[in-house]
């Protein structure tokens, strides 16, 4: 792991690191960084050209991508868009209204399913992977490993998700049925720490009543209710257990978790007991599956929904991988809850061991200047210093989140709306990427604009792309260009936009934003003429002096123009390293090879401030030279 050294200062973020880095191959170099970009590759929807896009369709009529479409054409085109790491997004088999009978997986029961195709966080079997995205289902296990030898080959790592709180309530495992979980559970009682999952069973002989969605109308045969969880006595132990949002009620509705149960990790989230003396069960089963995929080639894994798991289990599992595999990558979906177990915080996950950790609190901060009042100024309360500095995952879209080029939604919750477009997002995913030095993620279609229109069946007209049908991501099929994946088929502005993208990934693996410190210039501008009070512009400095690295970032997050002189005070000039006396700064800007160079005095840049003009959505960013006379 980075060894750093932190410093806070009012205003600055230092975070020094020693890293590796790369030449300008591709390859790490030993003077610049070494900072994960990692792909966020829906194997479901990323081969998928069929475009056809029926709502509800099942796969015959909608198409499904497959490992055999990520070949080397589209690997070597993610490694030029500045890939270093490829998150294969719902690869484990799923349950699924699919019939895979001849192939060991029969459809399930339709009352605990969300959509046609299925969750991909509702799995079936943690040792397996899904046989809809294999050319021979009964042989998708080897077509992934020639997945990941191909990744390997085209110099980036492989990354899948682990699915901690919960499995699918028909989970049955046929690779590994010695490690099922649930197998010799003590059904009697609501909470062992030698059990797999929670038993309701006060008071006794309930019955799981499954919803009806509103919105979304099940599969045939679906009558509300589960003959594993009905109480009945057949077949034996067959007592409703807690769905994976923490609900205990047996009676679920649409809003509920209900596809999914709670497992059990030695914490009762209700009462708050915990034993982890011996080692829960569920722990060592846990590590047998990581173990598992890390004897496939694996290299990391994103973890879903990690601050509902306890710290104390996740020490036990990074150290165990990493005994495997000292490099071993993880990544947490997390969030500041207060019904985590106990001692949970997000710097307590990097203490545990994990690379990094999801930044949503500076996603939704960002976001919330262009639909919910929000002020470009209020992203200096929120950015993460000292040790989260370079272990936050940066992102603008994930599977979780609206489409950044889908329409605004005014309101209060900065999730429930989009940007209105991918060149309202520039703004927003430029500050994100630059300010910090952590990993940054790149949804697949996001690089080319993808809407996320359509109501694709269960997940319903909202902005986001489904995780539960089948469906063609219109954009990113028109980049897939018939399997050459250059974006031949795919409008100018579409090719634009990835070129932007990749020159903004290239910027953010450079010293001075993959490595080195922080420093806000809000404070000194916010009260300037046309800096519209730190309402939508946003500016800051990063720099690595050691390596010679100095930029400046200035972005404009909003529809209109903004004229103003930026004010560099004395303060940041002399963290950069030049005389505020006698210096001169060059600035290059670094997104527009064709923009004039602006040479300023340090005295004026404190007195007058540096004259600029700021087009909507503008994302302006400077290398600085110094000259000392």
């Amino acid at each position: 792991m980075v060894q750093l050294e932190h410093i806070l200062i009012p205003g600055l973020v230092v975070a020094l690191a020693s890293c590796r880095g790369h030449d300008g191959t591709g390859e790490p170099g030993p003077y610049e960084p070494d900072r994960p970009v990692i792909y966020q590759l829906v194997v479901r929807h990323f081969g998928n050209t069929r475009g056809t896009n029926v709502r509800d369709g099942d796969m015959a009529e909608n198409g499904v991508g497959k490992f055999e479409h990520i070949d080397a054409t589209a690997l070597s085109s993610l490694r030029q868009l500045g890939v270093t790491h490829i998150w294969l997004t719902g690869v484990l088999q799923q349950a699924t209204h699919t019939d895979h009978s001849a192939h060991g997986q029969p459809a399930d029961d339709p009352d605990v399913l969300k959509g046609k195709a299925g969750s991909f966080y509702a799995v079936r079997d943690y040792f397996d992977v899904c046989p809809d995205y294999a050319l021979d289902p009964g042989r998708r296990m080897e077509e992934f490993e020639a997945l990941v030898a191909r990744i390997h080959a085209a110099g980036m790592k492989v990354v899948i998700d682990l699915v901690p709180n919960h499995v699918a309530r028909t989970y049955h495992s046929d690779v590994r049925p010695d490690l099922d979980f649930g197998a010799g559970d003590d059904t009697s009682v609501f909470f062992s720490p030698h059990n797999s999952f929670f038993y309701l069973v006060d008071p006794p002989g309930q019955a799981l009543s499954l919803p009806a969605p509103v919105h979304w109308s099940r599969p045939e045969g679906a009558d509300g209710t589960l003959e594993t969880e009905d109480g009945d006595g057949d077949p034996p132990g067959d007592v409703p257990r807690a769905t994976g949002n923490n609900q205990t009620a047996v009676v679920l509705t649409e809003n509920d978790w209900y596809e999914t149960v709670k497992l059990n990790w030695g914490y009762d989230f209700v009462s708050g007991e915990a034993s982890f003396d011996p080692v829960p069960g569920t722990w060592i089963r846990m590590d047998a599956v990581i173990a598992h995929w890390q004897d496939k080639g694996v290299d990391g894994f994103r973890c879903d929904f990690a601050h509902w798991v306890p710290i104390q289990a996740w020490e036990y599992l990074v150290g165990a991988s990493r005994a495997r595999d000292p490099d071993a990558f993880f990544f947490a979906e997390a969030y500041e809850s207060a019904d985590a177990p106990p001692v949970f915080s997000l710097p307590n996950l990097v203490a545990a061991g994990f690379d990094a950790v999801y930044d949503d609190r500076v996603t939704d901060t960002l976001k919330a200047v262009t639909c919910c009042g929000g002020r470009a100024s209020d992203l200096d309360a929120v950015l993460p210093g000292d040790l989260m500095f370079d272990r936050t995952l940066r992102y603008g879209e994930n599977h979780d989140e609206r489409r950044l080029a889908s329409p605004v939604v005014p309101g209060d919750d900065p999730d429930a709306s989009g940007m209105g477009s991918a060149t309202a997002a520039k703004p927003l995913v430029g500050t994100l990427f630059l300010s910090s030095s952590g990993p940054i993620l790149v949804y697949n279609g996001q690089e080319v604009g993808e809407t996320g229109a359509g109501d694709e069946g269960f997940g319903g007209e909202d902005g986001r792309t489904s995780i539960f049908d089948y469906w063609t991501v219109p954009r990113l099929a028109l980049w897939v260009s018939g399997y050459a994946y250059d974006g031949s088929m795919l409008d100018p502005e579409g090719r634009a936009l990835r070129e932007w993208y990749a020159r903004l990934i290239a910027l953010a693996r450079r010293p001075g934003f993959a490595s080195g410190n922080f420093y806000s210039l809000q404070s000194a501008n916010t009260d300037r003429p046309g800096y519209t009070s730190g309402q939508y512009i946003y500016s800051f400095l990063r720099y690595d002096t050691t390596r010679g690295a100095i930029w400046l970032v200035v972005s404009n997050h909003s529809d209109t123009s903004h004229h103003f002189d930026l004010f560099v005070s004395r303060e940041p000039l002399e963290f950069i390293g030049v005389d505020p006396d006698r210096g001169t700064l060059t600035l290059t800007d670094a997104m527009d090879e064709g923009a004039a160079t602006v040479i300023v005095r340090a005295e004026d840049a404190q007195e007058r401030g540096i004259e600029m003009t700021l087009s909507p959505y503008e994302l302006r960013v400077y290398a600085l030279s110094l000259e000392d006379p």
